[in-house]
Formats: structure tokens, C-alpha cells, sequence
């Protein structure tokens, strides 16, 4: 799940020898009888900070970076760097906290370097740190190239349900590309290798313990680091939180019908406009959308940046604009240029998160020039990552008897992005399987409280898994209750907001089961219990 925040609109060793033993498993190696690998110099370093280079980047960010292994198993087998980014603590310094914003697949240094003033309340107490995780960004950046595209148009009805070998072989292809234009840090890609490097982050910033804050994807991340590290947790605030037990295939469901309500909402609120580009009739602009997204994977149009632009990249670009209710007059906007003029460039904006980057070559090992982060980073890392940390895979025998069920129950879900999420799920054909440490090991967490916050209108992570997880991590797992809507609630409600504050900042927690209401309504008498 991505969670996009942005509204504009002495040497020691790792963590002892039970963690360490813990992980390896974690990373679907024997620990028993196997020498541990020495790890002493990633844990030795200091990050060295110096401003960030880039025309848009505030002048008070700093940038730095931490060595990490390849792979933690063979550390001497190569390296890569972790880009990092910090504004320093203002008030009495108390350490760091660092934010994951989602994904996965989101870069933290840019997330940080745009919306940062959305967090300069933490730093009365914290130098607020970002990282962008391995895969990612200036981060050993893994891509497809053209690889998911031409997966995905095999799922028409004639390619891919009369046809469903074209499917797979285009699938197959496709994971092909995705291995040879990402390099080698593709195999260790994932939320296992990614909290282990959270670890060597922590100690290369001087923390006894690690202060987090992460959304959507960023609380799975955070929950894996919880298992593996329990000793070293200090103040981790898990806001949107996504499920650790759900198959892709249920998560895909979710996501689906989660967006489609989402959407529904939204053109309850455009018709209502006179600039609505789809009109005053409800019933109708519903099937207008689906009939642009129909349109436009039948004829794909042409961008600035070349390539082109589909109808999934419509819907991926819709599912960006639905995540706040503060990002729908910008949508609208955009959504009025592509169907009025043809202009692609504001919906493509929402798509690419911003960047619009050109296609680039990259680097392994060292960090990357942000201007060479592949436009489909963020795509490929997020199909990536969810993989690795799923250890289904259903064969071809499998999926061809099942496809034509599964469209049908995705379409089900949602006309619009159903089939989105379908291809999601798919795209993990041809790929090793992934593991199933976060399935199976991360419940049961003896760590300091953490503090989990669920959103009721959360159109990506489902109130529901907020419950789940808490229940799965065990009693240090404190709830808070949002009743207001979005992805998230930090950016958008003033209550969620100060009681995340409060936690990091001060380690008041509020009572589990304590709620939120939507901003607008008085919360001075919400913050007890529910019934």
C-alpha cells in the first residue's frame, strides 16, 4: 500500500546473539550450526551530513548516507548505499526519529525535502530522519523498463482470458526485464533486508533505540523491525496500518474496493461542480470514467517525456488523487485538462508522484543522481518488495484455471480498479518466492508499546487491519481510532496529529481503544475508551 502524504495542495556488534539468530531466519537462512556473519563495520559508522544537492532542496536539509550489506548473510559479497536526508533538532536534542512514508516503493528524501513542515513539531526534540529504503530511490533504484507495461496489456479479454499462456509468457518476460534492469540488488530486496538496515541506521545516528514513525507500507517495515529487534525499540508510531497476515490476492480485494468507495465519494463531490468533467449526473459520470480508462488503454496517448500514457495509468494516477479529500480540487483540475484538452500532464503528475522523471541508468552499490532514478522506480520497487514478502506463488496450472474467477471477482470489486490490482497480484509470476518470516514470525512482539492508528474512511489500509495487527503484535500494541477519512491521519487530522506528537515527543500514549473524531468536531472528550 502507498501511502502518499503529501497535501501541497566503542565498536558494537548487531543487536546480540538472539536477534541476530532471529533475522537470519527472517531471511530464509539456517541459523543453527552457520557461523554469524561479522557485521562489526556497518556498525561502526557515523553519517556524515552535508546539504543536499538539487535546486528544490531546502537550504536547512541536510543529505548523508549509511553502508549497508548486500547481503547480510554473505557481507562481504558487496555493499550498497542508503541514501538518507535529516532537518536537525531544534529544541533539546533527545535523538532521532526516523519516517518511512509507504509504498512501498516511496522515496523518503524527496517525500521529506517536499512536506517536511508537516513534521518540524518533532524536531523540539528530534533530528527528523528519512531514508530512501534499499531498491528505492537514490538507493540502489531497481526497475522494469517497459517490462510491467507490456505485461499488463495482456490482460485484455483476448490476450489474457481466451489466451491465458499469452499472459504468462508475458509475465515471465516481464519479470525477466525487472531482473536484468535492476542489478543485484534485486534478490535482496524486501522488508526483512530493509529493517535490518533500519538497525544499522539507528546505530550510525548515535540511538540506543530506534524512534519511528511510518505509514501504510512503513508500518509493515516498522512491525517487521518490532520482531526482529524487540530490545531496540523505542517510540514506534504505526499510522495506516497494513495487514502482516493477508495474502496478495486478499490485499489486492481490499485495495480494490477500498479505492472504488473512494472514488465513489469523490464523484459524489465533482457533480455537484460546475467544473466537473464528468458532469452533474452522478450515474453517468461513474460510467464515464471507466469509459475514459477503456479508452485509454485501447489508445495509449503520447507524453512529454516519451512513452505513453494508458488507462492503468489513469487509474494509478486517480488512486494517487483519492488518498485525501485536500487532493480532490486538483484532481478534478487535472482529470478536466485530460478529457477537455487532451492534456495529460496533470493526471501524469499524480501517476509519477510528482517527479515525471525521464528513464536513466543506474548505479548498484553507490548512491544514484536523483535525475537517474528510472521513472518506474516507485512501480517496480513496490511490485518488488510486496513479492519478497509474500511467500505465495501459484503456478501456471493454477492461475489459468483461476483467471478468468479472479477478473471477475476484481471487476466485482471495482470497474475502475479492479483490474489495476489484478495485474499487481500477477506480476509476481516468474519471480523466487518470497518469504514467510512476516507471515509466520512477526506476532507476539516483546518490545516497548507501539503506538497503531487506524483511519474508518482509509481507502488503502482498512480500519480492520489496524485491529488485526494489534491483536497479532500483542499487548504492546496500542490502538487509536480515526474516524475521519483518508490514508492516514497524521496530515489530515489535528487530533491524530498531537497524539503521535505526544508519544514521540513526551511517551504519552493514549488509552487503547481511544478515538479520533473528524477533524472539524469538537476531540477534547474523545481521547477515552470505547465501548
Amino acid at each position: 500500500m502507498l501511502a502518499k502524504l503529501s497535501t501541497r495542495p566503542a565498536v558494537r556488534r548487531c543487536a546480540g546473539t538472539g536477534a541476530l539468530a532471529l533475522t537470519l531466519l527472517g531471511a530464509g537462512l539456517p541459523a543453527a550450526g552457520r557461523p554469524q556473519p561479522d557485521l562489526s563495520r556497518f556498525y561502526r559508522q557515523k553519517v556524515t551530513w552535508t546539504a543536499c544537492k538539487g535546486p528544490d532542496m531546502p537550504k536547512d536539509l541536510q543529505c548523508g548516507k549509511v553502508t549497508v550489506p548486500l547481503d547480510y548473510a554473505r557481507p562481504r559479497k558487496g555493499t550498497l548505499d542508503v541514501a538518507l536526508a535529516r532537518y536537525r533538532a531544534t529544541g533539546k536534542k533527545q535523538g532521532s526519529v526516523l519516517l518511512n512514508f509507504g509504498g512501498p516503493g516511496g522515496a523518503g528524501v524527496p517525500e521529506l525535502a517536499t512536506d517536511g513542515k508537516e513534521f518540524m513539531d518533532l524536531t523540539n526534540g528530534y533530528d527528523v530522519v528519512t531514508f530512501d529504503p534499499r531498491g528505492v530511490g537514490r538507493s540502489s533504484p531497481v526497475s522494469c523498463g517497459e517490462g510491467s507495461d507490456e505485461a499488463s496489456t495482456a490482460l485484455d479479454d483476448e490476450a489474457g482470458l481466451a489466451h491465458p499462456q499469452v499472459l504468462l509468457a508475458r509475465l515471465r518476460e516481464a519479470a525477466g526485464a525487472c531482473t536484468r534492469h535492476s542489478g543485484p540488488v534485486l534478490p535482496h530486496i524486501g522488508t526483512v533486508n530493509a529493517a535490518r538496515d533500519l538497525d544499522v541506521i539507528r546505530q550510525a545516528l548515535g540511538d540506543k533505540k530506534l524512534n519511528y514513525l511510518g505509514f501504510s507500507y512503513g508500518t509493515r517495515l516498522g512491525a517487521v523491525y518490532a520482531a526482529q529487534f524487540p530490545h531496540k525499540v523505542g517510540r514506534l508510531a504505526l499510522d495506516g496500518v497494513d495487514t502482516l497476515t493477508e495474502p496478495l490476492s486478499a490485499q489486492g480485494l481490499a485495495a480494490a474496493e477500498g479505492q472504488q468507495t473512494a472514488l465513489d465519494d469523490f464523484l459524489d463531490w465533482c457533480t455537484t461542480d460546475v467544473a466537473c468533467p464528468f458532469g452533474q449526473d452522478r450515474r453517468a459520470a461513474a460510467d464515464q470514467v471507466a469509459g475514459l480508462v477503456r479508452s485509454l488503454d485501447a489508445n495509449p496517448v503520447p507524453t512529454d517525456f516519451g512513452g505513453s500514457f494508458s488507462g492503468q495509468d489513469l487509474v494509478g494516477a486517480i488512486g494517487q488523487g483519492l488518498y485525501s479529500r485536500q487532493l480532490w480540487p486538483s484532481l478534478e483540475r487535472a482529470l478536466a485538462s485530460l478529457v477537455q484538452d487532451g492534456d495529460v500532464r496533470g493526471v501524469q503528475n499524480f501517476a509519477t508522484g510528482g517527479a515525471g522523471l525521464p528513464l536513466g541508468g543506474h548505479r548498484n552499490g553507490g548512491l544514484v543522481d536523483p535525475q537517474d532514478v528510472p521513472a518506474d522506480n516507485l512501480e517496480a520497487a513496490l511490485m518488488a518488495i510486496n513479492c519478497a514478502d509474500d511467500p505465495d506463488r501459484p503456478g501456471a496450472a493454477r492461475i489459468t484455471k483461476d483467471l478468468k474467477g479472479l477478473q471477475a471477482e476484481y471487476e466485482q470489486a471495482s470497474p475502475v480498479f479492479g483490474r489495476y490490482r489484478l495485474t499487481e497480484l500477477l506480476m509476481c509470476y516468474g519471480r523466487p518466492k518470497g518469504t514467510d518470516f512476516i507471515r509466520d514470525r512477526v506476532k507476539d512482539v516483546d518490545s516497548a508499546r507501539m503506538l497503531l492508528v487506524g483511519t474508518r474512511g482509509d481507502p488503502a489500509t482498512p480500519y480492520q487491519w489496524t485491529v488485526e495487527t494489534a491483536a497479532r503484535l500483542g499487548p504492546s500494541a496500542v490502538v487509536l481510532d480515526n474516524k475521519g477519512d483518508g490514508h492516514t491521519g497524521y496530515t489530515s487530522s489535528t487530533c491524530v496529529h498531537q497524539k503521535i506528537d505526544d508519544f514521540l515527543l513526551y511517551g504519552s500514549l493514549p488509552p487503547s481503544g481511544s478515538s479520533c473524531p473528524a477533524d472539524g468536531e469538537d476531540w477534547s472528550a474523545t481521547l477515552n475508551p470505547t465501548s
